[in-house]
C-alpha cells in the first residue's frame, strides 16, 4: 500500500470487524441465538432514530448516534461485560479504558482523537448527547430481556432490585423511557420473566 492514511483506517476497520465475535447476554428475541456486540451497537442507532423524541433534553441525533456506533468498540479487547456480574463490573472501566488507550490511536490522530473524545463523553455522560445514548444502551437489552420472556435475567437470577438499581441511568436521559419501561419491569415480574 502506497497510502499510509489510507492503510491505517482499513487496518482499523478490519480490527473492529472483531466486534461481531464479542457475544452478549441478551439474546435475540426470536431466541435463536445471544446477540453480538455490532448487532446491538447497530440497534442502540436504530433506538437512537425512533426515539430521539423522548430524549430528556435537546440532542444532536447525529452526534447521538456515533457515539452508539462507537461506545462499544472497545470491548474487541475488552470483552462484554454482564450489567449484573458484580466481578466482571468491579474492574470493567480500568479493562475498557486499557482497551481504548490501544484502539483509538490505531486511527490517524485526526481521526483517533475525536473518537476517543466521544468515548470518554459517553463514559462520563456530562451532557445531553451521552445521557441519552447512556439511556438507550440501557434500554435496548431492557426489551431484548422483557420479548424474550426473561431470558438472560433467569438465566442469572436477576431479580427488580437489580434492574432498577442498575436502570435508573435512563431516567436522566429520559424520563418518558424510564417511566414507560418501569411499567415493563412491574410486568415481567407478574409474568415471572424477573424475579420479585
Amino acid at each position: 500500500m502506497t497510502d499510509a492514511r489510507l492503510a491505517r483506517q482499513i487496518a482499523f476497520l478490519v480490527e473492529i470487524d472483531g466486534l461481531k465475535s464479542v457475544l452478549r447476554q441478551s439474546h435475540l428475541i426470536d431466541l435463536s441465538r445471544r446477540e453480538n456486540d455490532a448487532e446491538h451497537s447497530w440497534h442502540l442507532a436504530m433506538l437512537a432514530v425512533v426515539l430521539g423524541e423522548y430524549a430528556a433534553a435537546e440532542v444532536d441525533q447525529a452526534r447521538v448516534i456515533r457515539m452508539l456506533l462507537i461506545h462499544d468498540l472497545v470491548e474487541v479487547y475488552a470483552g462484554d461485560t454482564f450489567l449484573y456480574d458484580v466481578r466482571a463490573v468491579a474492574d470493567q472501566e480500568e479493562r475498557e479504558r486499557a482497551a481504548a488507550d490501544r484502539l483509538f490511536p490505531q486511527l490517524p490522530a485526526d481521526q483517533a482523537v475525536p473518537l476517543r473524545a466521544m468515548w470518554d463523553e459517553f463514559e462520563a455522560r456530562r451532557t445531553p448527547d451521552a445521557r441519552f445514548a447512556r439511556a438507550l444502551d440501557r434500554v435496548q437489552p431492557l426489551l431484548l430481556n422483557f420479548y424474550t420472556r426473561g431470558r438472560s435475567w433467569r438465566a442469572h437470577g436477576v431479580t427488580k432490585a437489580d434492574v432498577l438499581a442498575h436502570q435508573e441511568v435512563i431516567a436522566s436521559g429520559s424520563r418518558a423511557l424510564w417511566e414507560y419501561l418501569r411499567v415493563m419491569i412491574d410486568e415481567a415480574v407478574r409474568r415471572g420473566y424477573l424475579l420479585p
